[in-house]
């Protein structure tokens, strides 16, 4: 008797936990662009930032990078990626359909490349509250770090130079 119930709670334990996956989505936005035109490519000090975001991610396995269709975001992206052997999935912000999003990156680390008005937006929505404001158009070091589990939802927002 006490196998058989030691038995089911550990199943019962197992399928809590199974039901709670975590989710973790990083957020930043592109690195310093080369000038103000529709689709700049980074400038040297955007390249050496984005670098420098690989080296900050070097110990996190991204299950998938996200990234808008613009040379700055995709240029900024393209190192975790490449170390992560993973392709760079391109996103709308004005069409994305976020339940879908949140349901197809249940369980997964996630890192989203945008924009100084699209991450703070896309931030307040995973969090479901509106918590972030727009980034201001000289920062560019600012990581949204997003976890979910269950119904569980917390979130920061780490400041770099």
């Amino acid at each position: 008797m006490k196998i058989a119930l030691a038995t089911f709670a550990l199943f019962l334990t197992q399928l809590v936990f199974a039901q709670n996956k975590t989710t973790t989505y990083y957020l930043i936005r592109h690195a310093e662009k080369a000038d103000n035109s529709r689709n700049p490519d980074l400038s040297a000090a955007g390249t050496e930032r984005a670098v420098n975001w690989n080296r900050i991610f070097a110990a996190i396995p991204f299950d998938a990078i996200y990234s808008t269709d613009y040379k700055r975001t995709l240029q900024t992206a393209t190192p975790t990626a490449e170390k992560n052997k993973a392709q760079i999935i391109l996103y709308n912000p004005q069409v994305l359909s976020f339940p879908d999003f949140k349901k197809s990156t249940s369980g997964k680390t996630v890192l989203i490349v945008g924009h100084s008005n699209t991450i703070p937006a896309f931030a307040n929505q995973l969090i479901g509250k509106t918590i972030y404001n727009d980034i201001e158009d000289t920062v560019f070091g600012n990581l949204y770090i997003i976890t979910v589990n269950g119904d569980s939802v917390t979130h920061q927002l780490l400041k770099l130079p």
